[in-house]
């Protein structure tokens, strides 16, 4: 609809723009690489599982309730659940990079780091630092950053310099290209963020690398919750950074060097975990399918944490028909703005969610709420780097991270209710007295929202 719009009212100009950014797919090489890809890792996963003697660990039960859920997933991946694992869940900005830090310092083969956003500052620096030594001591570090939304930083080339001086492989994912031959559409971006150490250790979530106001002008500054994992799901976060790499460089790293297959593998708990990619440059919308499952899975409760949602009809739909149906949904956005248009995009979906029965709320500003899970019953959760908009359904890549632990499930419900004390909740008798230029400004951001 927005493309048509576009196109009707400016003709000449509307098509340009289509020709550019019309296809929402990376490059038909881009995707066939992920294909092969995609093989290699089922291979690899059947490889390492007749050669462990607990095949829990490679291939757990997660119950009757989710076996759905996990095949859905495992047919969009290639990636099981994985048994053995245990998560730690990590809310305190700076307390996550102390915690990044002192695993770093543990490194002894390699590090993996992989960023929409790395910022070289007095808040990173210690990541930095560590990454040094853990060069100097002989271990192998890799890092990539999303090349747009990590050059808009002043420190960018100080940054670079300094990975390059200390021994740092860095590599810069979907840098700007001009249209030819492997032209991508210049607002397709790397949205994930992952560490892998030593192929036992790692972190993924909301949270970039990069001081906690993102050296904003104004006095927002973030909140974020990021997970910490130890154990074979691991293997999973070390696959997508495999793959993201070889599709930057054209090198595909060694899958029988110590860095996969001589990895010790070993139960570090009894949590099951499911690592789930998604992006432009699979065929499907992986992390919309599997977020759209699980909200008709749910039979008790689902809480939603997530700054920016703006969701397709299907997923509207799943939402509004669980609230009706009685299952209790609460949705947790935040009061301050840092992207205007998608804030007013989402909350034009606000009155038709309240309708139905959804509660509202939203987390006081000047913090802004950046964490992304969801909790379905107290049973399960996802957390990692996609939003609820269509930029992360469909423009942007994503990682999400499926656990399968009542229990570990249980400090994510801590953090909700932490962010629920810490919110205003929504009526629909006061929101519906919106002004009428309020109402116009959301409804024409929802209409341009796959444009955003």
């Amino acid at each position: 609809m927005a493309w048509l719009l576009l196109i009707f009212f400016f003709p000449e100009f509307g098509i340009i723009l289509f020709l550019i950014l019309g296809n929402p797919k990376l490059p038909k090489s881009r995707r066939n690489a992920q294909k092969t890809l995609n093989k290699i890792i089922s291979s690899t996963v059947h490889e390492l599982k007749s050669k462990q003697k607990d095949k829990k660990l490679l291939s757990a039960d997660v119950g009757t309730k989710y076996l759905q859920v996990s095949k859905l997933a495992l047919a969009l991946s290639h990636l099981p659940v994985f048994g053995g694992n245990s998560i730690k869940v990590l809310s305190e900005y700076n307390d996550i990079f102390n915690s990044i830090v002192e695993d770093l310092d543990k490194a002894k083969n390699f590090i993996y780091l992989e960023y929409f956003i790395l910022v070289l500052d007095d808040s990173t620096a210690p990541i930095f630092d560590a990454l040094k030594r853990a060069v100097d001591r002989g271990v192998k570090v890799r890092v990539m950053y999303d090349s747009f939304s990590t050059k808009k930083f002043k420190s960018y080339k100080k940054m670079t310099e300094r990975l390059k001086n200390d021994g740092v492989v860095a590599q810069e994912i979907l840098p700007l290209r001009f249209p030819g031959r492997g032209y991508v559409r210049p607002d397709l971006r790397n949205h994930r963020k992952l560490i892998v150490i030593d192929g036992v250790t790692g972190y993924t979530g909301s949270q970039n690398i990069v001081q906690r106001n993102y050296h904003r002008r104004d006095n927002i500054y973030y909140d974020e919750v990021v997970a910490r994992i130890c154990g074979p799901a691991v293997l999973q976060l070390s696959a997508i950074f495999l793959t993201d790499w070889f599709s930057e460089t054209g090198n595909l790293l060694d899958y029988n060097s110590a860095d996969i297959m001589n990895a010790e593998l070993q139960s570090y708990g009894d949590t099951k975990i499911q690592i789930l990619p998604s992006g432009p440059g699979y065929e499907d919308e992986n992390n919309l399918k599997l977020f759209t499952s699980l909200i008709y899975s749910a039979t008790k409760k689902i809480v939603l944490v997530n700054p920016y949602f703006v969701p397709d009809v299907s997923f509207l739909h799943a939402i509004t028909s669980a609230a009706k149906r009685g299952v209790e949904v609460i949705l947790i956005n935040s009061e301050a703005i840092d992207q205007w248009m998608v804030a007013h995009a989402q909350r034009s979906f606000y009155e038709d969610l309240l309708r139905a029965g959804v509660k509202i709320f939203n987390y006081r500003a000047p913090v802004l709420l950046h964490s992304k899970f969801i909790i379905i019953d107290n049973e399960l959760v996802t957390v990692g780097s996609s939003n609820l908009d269509i930029r992360s359904f469909e423009l942007d890549l994503e990682l999400t991270l499926i656990c399968y632990d009542p229990k570990a499930v249980k400090e994510f419900v801590k953090i909700s209710r932490i962010y629920l004390e810490k919110s205003n909740q929504i009526h629909l008798d006061s929101w519906t007295k919106k002004s009428r230029k309020s109402v116009f400004l959301n409804n024409i951001a929802r209409l341009t929202s796959s444009l955003q």
